[in-house]
């Protein structure tokens, strides 16, 4: 696949109007913001710190081990990196929220490509033997799509990076303006996780952000949610 072809499936995939369910989530804003351990000035460094202790140890790491296996044919392993990272997400919101749009991920991937991996993966997926965490599915659409780990891993955390900072609009911690400076401001973060993911070995995947881990529990049992995470 061409570099133009491989930025436009990634920039499709990675597309805040792409029906994934990330519009739903907060990715553990919500539960800052309902504890008051954030504001307005907080929302970049908050990211940034998601970024390196959370999502880049554990989902992103996770996409690139599956996309590795998913390029080199190996369905079993992408199971094992999808159970592998299903068992490191501590809290039962995060895990829902991971599958959910996974699966709704994997289900429209598998309607656009015909693939046969992503076939079968989507079937087990289906068949319920996988969990089918949204990175892994993500690993897998982007596989079967010819875009490359690097460029696939690198989407996705914009993709996150993006949702998040959606949620922060909607929760009134910044304004749109504002809510591209965070973007611009967060790229080298993200530059910075993809390399460690691409590098970082499967036996190493797991992140550790204990705060993030209790916002999500309180928020859980919250009595008011505007996001499902």
């Amino acid at each position: 696949m061409s570099d133009v072809r491989q930025l436009l499936t990634s920039l499709q995939f990675a597309d805040s109007a792409f029906p994934s369910g990330f519009y739903t989530m907060s990715h553990g804003l919500e539960g800052y913001r309902q504890a008051r351990l954030v504001s307005g000035d907080g929302v970049q460094q908050l990211l940034a710190e998601l970024l390196l202790h959370s999502v880049g140890p554990g989902d992103a790491t996770a996409l690139a081990a599956a996309h590795r296996a998913a390029a080199a044919g190996d369905v079993d392993l992408v199971q094992e990196v999808d159970q592998r990272l299903f068992a490191s997400k501590l809290n039962a919101e995060m895990r829902t929220a991971s599958v959910r749009s996974g699966h709704q991920l994997i289900d429209l991937g598998a309607e656009l490509t015909e693939h046969a991996l992503l076939g079968e993966y989507a079937e087990r997926v289906k068949l319920r033997s996988t969990p089918g965490c949204q990175p892994v599915a993500a690993a897998v659409v982007y596989a079967a799509n010819g875009v490359t780990t690097r460029q696939a891993v690198a989407s996705d955390l914009f993709a996150f990076s993006a949702s998040f900072v959606g949620a922060a609009l909607r929760l009134r911690l910044t304004d749109h303006r504002q809510a591209q400076a965070i973007l611009l401001q967060t790229s080298p973060v993200m530059e910075q996780v993809t390399e460690a993911a691409l590098a970082r070995d499967l036996a190493d995947l797991g992140g550790f952000a204990p705060m993030a881990d209790v916002m999500s529990a309180q928020h859980e049992r919250a009595e008011a949610r505007l996001f499902a995470s």
